[in-house]
């Protein structure tokens, strides 16, 4: 470096210390020491990867080895009673209450679906939290020693500086930032007043878009969306928590029709064993021919497959109720046996169409989704026509300006607001064609018609479910009468064929196809009563009333303490195979003129 008359420039050491030419050595021994406490940053790791199962879990599937049973083969020739499946098993009596109160409580798809309220109303909280104001901190340290061609500048330079601050979003679309940046700064230069000097600044700014992203709808948008969101939750829940109800009920009564259809199967077998008996006393007296017995004994035999399979049934039916209700001491894999504990108790009603459609579209969950899907879509539309607009931004910025030899001098010319300045500036970006903006704007616009078409067709199809739940229910009664005569009848025609018998006018077939008859009455009659409370279950679903009917309340569930991190859930250090060790506005015939009461659970 020389001066003007060519000799060299005088270089004025820093009064703080020299610089050393080594110091552009420090950011890369700074890379190496902080690569040195840990693992290569650019080679492979293993715990980069995720953790392999088992090969053998992966690859290969292992044979069930079931043993053969060692029970000899049946006599063709004998026809014994089937072995009762529920023999030593303990029984639990159940209501209907209960067990809708253990689905509420205990059903697992209701647990995981009471969570997503929960989740939606922590995404509103996200979208609200955008609006927080923030603590900006911002520091830095550098040295210079670069040559210089004028002794009026520094070759040697020492800075240090922060800047704490806060920034302030605004719901309308700007920032007002308010900043302190202090700084040191201390150099070689013989010209320097100052050295080193130190400087402070209070800055005030605000950018605010006038176009793109401004105004109070367009920033928050996101917050109503998620807000319509969370609401659309809630309804999603609520319809499966009506789901499930309406599952637990269904579950009862279909195990309620099973548990009668064994009863009758084992009337049947009863019946079948006493007309063997009776035919063999007549063929030991000589009134009747040997082939009575074995007529008696196939149709006695005949009646045990229909035992076995309402035995099956009655197993298939309870593990059903149980997985829905889930109650503790109850799970699925339990050999206890659940007994219906609520009997049917059906009465005629009056149903009004209109009304009940009406009431169902007002009322049902998917048709509230839909209404706050629209209102959705409505808050995007407006949004993508903002974000289509060309992006117009203004900046001001007014700062009061401090310097001195010492940070109390730089304070001290703060305070006094000798030095001020300001600048304002607007920029602007206009998209040539924005084909883009457009476009989505047109998407939003389009998937709002879609989904008012949606709703039609789902306000048309709530209609069809409610009026063939009315059909289905009047038949159902239309069906117990029957079923109630039919009973009378064929037990009065199997009675005159044992009678009939007893005096040697009739067979042993005639009177197990009068029992079979029987039978397939007495089961027309259970069905038909469970199809009955089933129907009324159905109407209340497609009615949007089945809470308000079974007097049913929920809550999502609560929202996790953040102030405590949930434990995470540690992996096994080697993935093996774990050891197997009633409708509402309906009023009954003859009932008095009265408002329809919401609150009757439906088949009780």
């Amino acid at each position: 470096m020389t001066n003007a008359t060519g000799g060299p420039a005088p270089r004025l050491p820093l009064s703080r210390r020299p610089m050393p030419a080594r110091s552009a050595l420090l950011a890369p021994a700074l890379l190496v020491l902080v690569a040195g406490c840990s693992s290569n940053p650019f080679a492979s790791d293993p715990d980069d990867y995720a953790r392999q199962a088992a090969i053998s879990r992966l690859r290969s599937i292992p044979a069930s080895g079931l043993p053969r049973s060692q029970r000899p083969a049946p006599d063709k020739g004998t026809t014994r009673a089937p072995a009762s499946r529920f023999e030593g098993r303990e029984r639990v009596s159940l209501t209907l209450e209960e067990c809708r109160e253990g689905a509420l409580a205990n059903n697992l798809s209701l647990k995981v679906s009471r969570l997503d309220p929960t989740i939606a109303s922590e995404r509103v909280t996200e979208e609200d939290a955008r609006f927080e104001s923030a603590f900006t901190l911002r520091s830095g340290w550098s040295k210079t020693d670069a040559p210089t061609a004028s002794s009026l500048n520094s070759a040697q330079n020492e800075n240090m500086f922060i800047s704490p601050g806060v920034r302030i979003p605004m719901r309308t679309g700007g920032t007002v930032t308010v900043d302190l940046p202090l700084s040191r700064n201390e150099n070689n230069n013989s010209f320097s007043t100052l050295n080193p000097s130190y400087s402070s600044d209070l800055q005030f700014s605000i950018s605010h878009p006038l176009l793109r992203n401004a105004g109070r709808r367009a920033n928050t948008a996101g917050l109503r969306i998620a807000g319509y969101q969370a609401q659309a939750a809630q309804a999603r829940t609520n319809l499966e928590v009506i789901r499930q109800l309406a599952a637990a009920d269904r579950a009862y009564w279909r195990l309620y029709r099973a548990a009668q259809e064994l009863a009758v199967r084992q009337q049947q077998f009863e019946l079948a064993t006493e007309q063997e008996q009776r035919a063999v006393r007549r063929v030991r007296a000589g009134a009747a021919a040997e082939i009575e017995i074995t007529r008696a004994q196939a149709g006695r035999a005949e009646r045990l497959e229909a035992i076995i399979l309402a035995q099956n049934d009655i197993l298939l039916q309870q593990r059903e109720l149980k997985r829905i209700v889930n109650i503790e001491g109850l799970g699925i894999e339990t050999p206890t046996l659940v007994d219906t504990a609520s009997p049917p108790d059906p009465a005629p009603f009056e149903l009004n169409a209109p009304e009940l459609c009406a009431q169902a579209v007002a009322n049902r969950m998917e048709m509230l989704e839909l209404e706050l899907q629209l209102a959705e879509d409505a808050v995007r539309i407006g949004f993508e026509k903002n974000q289509a607009l060309p992006l117009l931004t203004l900046d001001y910025t007014y700062r009061i300006n401090g310097l001195g030899g010492s940070m109390q001098d730089t304070f001290h010319t703060l305070q006094r607001n000798n030095y001020e300045d300001w600048e304002v500036g607007l920029s602007a970006e206009i998209p040539l064609n924005n084909e883009a903006a457009r476009s989505r704007v047109r998407q939003a616009i389009l998937s709002r018609l879609q989904r008012l078409s949606t709703r039609a067709a789902r306000e048309q199809s709530i209609r069809q479910e409610v009026l063939n739940s009315i059909d289905q229910l009047e038949a159902s009664w239309q069906r117990i009468l029957a079923a109630q005569q039919s009973v009378v009848l064929n037990a009065r025609a199997f009675q005159a064929e044992q009678r009939q018998f007893d005096v040697g006018q009739s067979t042993s077939t005639n009177v197990l196809d009068a029992a079979a008859r029987l039978a397939e009455a007495q089961s027309a009659e259970a069905r038909a009563l469970t199809d009955y409370q089933i129907a009324q279950i159905d109407l209340a679903f497609a009615t949007g009333t089945l809470l308000g009917a079974a007097k049913v309340s929920w809550e999502p569930a609560p929202t996790a303490d953040h102030t405590q991190p949930a434990p995470a859930e540690a992996l096994p250090d080697s993935l093996t195979a774990p050891e197997v060790p009633p409708p509402a506005q309906a009023t009954p015939k003859g009932a008095p003129s009265q408002p329809p009461a919401t609150d009757t659970p439906p088949g009780a």
